[in-house]
């Protein structure tokens, strides 16, 4: 017999705020700025994953950029403004984790995330308390799709994998839940994974 959900698990960036590099380098860059290769080099660099990793303050970051990719001190705190500012929430997604947790459910948060802007999020909007727990990858010091990610949310908020499910935007992060036996959809907007939710037995 296949078993009822229980808990749903949300990703943060594209799935409850909006995460965006390439606006993130024009913005901070300007329009003629060779945004790819920026993006690549700023966003897909050994440095950001470190940083996420939570090996690195933002501080720390700031100062690698600078000696790395021979950025200003002035490039380094404009990124970092619109990493911040520009995390904007998605259209209807604080309601659906709002009435998912209305109709009993619980709710939980995995994310690939950085301490500083955690703490912009706790103090910028109110949707991190409807959260049941958290597990963000700057604390572990691995991110998604590592297996360890996925069994420290198990393991740490004593949940059952099919009695789970997992939202991300990113299929090999939707691949790695579902490794771990947790049944998982990719998010492409609010209004398609209410109906996924829904097409997977959940009354909300």
């Amino acid at each position: 017999m296949e078993a009822i959900i229980k808990n749903v698990v949300f990703d943060i960036g594209n799935v409850v705020v909006r995460w965006s590099p390439a606006d993130i380098i024009s913005m901070t860059f300007g329009e003629s700025a060779n945004q790819v290769e920026l993006t690549e080099k700023i966003f897909h660099s050994e440095i950001w994953l470190d940083l996420n990793k939570g090996l690195m303050t933002e501080a720390e970051t700031k100062l690698k950029y600078q000696q790395t990719l021979a950025l200003t001190r002035e490039d380094c705190d404009r990124l970092f403004h619109y990493i911040k500012q520009s995390l904007i929430p998605i259209y209807d997604a604080v309601p659906l984790i709002e009435r998912v947790k209305q109709a009993g459910f619980k709710v939980y948060a995995l994310t690939d995330n950085v301490h500083e802007i955690v703490d912009y999020l706790k103090s910028t909007y109110q949707f991190w308390p409807l959260f049941e727990g958290v597990i963000v990858s700057a604390d572990l010091g691995v991110l998604k799709p590592d297996p360890a990610i996925y069994d420290a949310l198990l393991t740490q908020f004593s949940l059952k994998a099919n009695e789970t499910i997992f939202i991300d935007d990113m299929p090999h992060n939707v691949a790695g839940a579902k490794a771990m036996g947790i049944e998982a959809i990719q998010f492409e907007d609010t209004k398609q994974c209410e109906l996924a939710l829904k097409m997977r037995g959940l009354i909300f």
